[in-house]
């Protein structure tokens, strides 16, 4: 959509990344979809472009992160190439992302929020209007995945939003890290956009078996039974019985209360499954091998 804007704005020109400063002369916004920056010179926009424009892309604020604060170094550090912050070298760290999504986000309101969650040293930075990151120390860490669950009912309900979390591993501070935190970036923006939408809570083992079906090569996927998907086509409410049953460690008690179904209903549509495929689902490998099947099956609906 940014490239549009080229037509209307003679001397705008498309940016290849984020740039470290702010231009001169030029408004910078950020179309989050697409992953464009854009330069426009500010003497080509009047006031009511400016606030259209505003409403519907990033104007990045450069003035909001630079300064010697300890989340300014943070983000200089992890997004820019920046050096690493003055923290003792044996300290480990994690990264708690998360992603709003709402019609009125106010970034500084729900900052203050957050911090009433974590400990009061927490360095919070923005990547956008709608993604941020905690940073936690390893002594920092305070919250269980429960109470991040519990946080993020409390957010929504408070600024009527929906909000995601990403927890991501502890890692000692190194050159590393900024890669190590783009590559959680990574799995958490193929899981909002990929998985349930009603998910508050995402890790690394929550997601990659989903993200390694979608990135298997077709000879592989290729290789899984094809009365598996055959079956799940024709009835989706067994794909769904299936699916929870493996996600809840094989409970049939806790499966058959999150989908509403009486255990004698739950039974029989496991047997149906496994008489229909020849696969059993008590043991680990036929349950992974399911399991697998189940995350190409959702990835080939998309």
């Amino acid at each position: 959509m940014l490239k549009k804007l080229l037509s209307l704005f003679s001397n705008s020109v498309m940016l290849a990344e984020r740039p470290n400063q702010e231009p001169q002369h030029q408004y910078v916004f950020f179309d989050e979809a697409a992953h464009e920056w854009i330069g426009i010179p500010k003497t080509e926009i009047s006031d009511q472009e400016l606030r259209v424009l505003k409403t519907l892309y990033q104007l990045i604020d450069f003035q909001a992160t630079v300064g010697n604060t300890a989340s300014g170094k943070w983000h200089e550090f992890l997004l820019f190439d920046g050096p690493p912050p003055s923290n003792p070298s044996d300290h480990e760290y994690r990264f708690i992302q998360f992603q709003i999504n709402g019609p009125d986000i106010n970034q500084p309101e729900i900052e203050d929020a957050l911090k009433g969650f974590f400990t009061e040293d927490t360095n919070i930075i923005w990547e956008s209007r709608k993604n941020g990151v905690v940073i936690e120390g390893k002594k920092q860490i305070s919250l269980s995945d429960g109470e991040l669950i519990s946080m993020s009912e409390t957010l929504e309900s408070d600024f009527y939003v929906k909000i995601s979390f990403y927890v991501g591993k502890l890692y000692p501070l190194s050159e590393m890290l900024p890669s190590i935190y783009k590559k959680e970036r990574e799995y958490f923006t193929f899981a909002v956009r990929h998985l349930e939408n009603n998910s508050r809570l995402f890790t690394y083992e929550r997601i990659f078996p989903a993200y390694l079906a979608a990135h298997l090569p077709e000879q592989l996927t290729g290789q899984i039974p094809h009365e598996i998907f055959e079956l799940f086509t024709g009835d989706p409410e067994l794909y769904t019985t299936i699916k929870v049953f493996l996600e809840n460690n094989l409970n049939a008690s806790t499966t058959a209360k999150k989908l509403y179904i009486h255990r004698n209903t739950l039974q029989y549509r496991l047997d149906k499954f496994t008489e229909r495929t020849g696969i059993g689902l008590k043991d680990f490998y036929g349950a992974f091998t399911v399991f697998l099947a189940c995350q190409l099956f959702e990835h080939t609906q998309q």
